[in-house]
């Protein structure tokens, strides 16, 4: 059954322990992740448009889908008439995926919380949706995602209930703010990652304004 195929993929990318594990529980998943995710009724890689949407006008300026996955929300910006957007992830067989939707100018592997490929202040708007979850990036991978999105910019992320406050988000929101790095711009409530599976999985969408 598709959607125990896809509670068990789930369970193999939230229990790995090392970004190799996780780059293989991925590597594993590529094939059938968006069938096995749509089981579920996950919602996040469309979703985050919205919020892209509503906060960067297209045509501005590059933008990037920091953890891209197949590349489900780059094809729907794509559809919005936003056609400057660039992928990372650290699944190459993920990025495979997304290289067949053409809707990315580049795409490149590569894991967040590390050194990422871009100069500073390159990208228009930076947006991810889950990223910041459970056995995946840390909160200190935001420094580097801020450092190569411009100043007036924007950055546009989901965080999960389990790892908010366990991974330290709010304590690097705050040190960002106190920089004069970012500031608020908005947050949702916390909702629902998956309209028919797992009710008690939540997350919540920040945006936040580059300075």
């Amino acid at each position: 059954m598709t959607v125990d195929k896809a509670n068990a993929a789930l369970d193999s990318v939230y229990t790995a322990d090392t970004p190799e594990a996780l780059a293989e529980a991925y590597a594993a998943w590529a094939a059938t992740y968006d069938s096995e995710t749509a089981s579920l009724g996950y919602l996040l890689p469309f979703l985050i448009t919205a919020w892209v949407a509503r906060h960067v006008p297209a045509g501005e300026g590059p933008l990037l889908d920091a953890g891209c996955g197949t590349g489900l929300s780059g094809q729907s910006l794509k559809a919005l008439g936003y056609h400057d957007i660039a992928g990372l992830d650290l699944s190459q067989d993920m990025l495979d995926i997304a290289a067949s939707r053409q809707a990315y100018n580049e795409l490149k592997q590569a894991m967040l919380g590390g050194p990422l490929p871009w100069p500073d202040g390159h990208f228009r708007a930076f947006f991810s949706t889950g990223v910041f979850t459970i056995s995946h990036a840390p909160a200190s991978g935001l420094h580097e995602l801020l450092r190569i999105t411009r100043s007036g910019g924007h950055a546009i992320f989901t965080v999960r209930d389990q790892v908010f406050a366990s991974g330290g988000f709010q304590a690097v929101f705050d040190e960002l703010e106190r920089a004069q790095k970012w500031r608020p711009v908005e947050e949702s409530p916390w909702f629902r990652c998956y309209a028919i599976a797992d009710p008690e999985a939540l997350v919540k969408t920040f945006v936040f304004e580059v300075l």
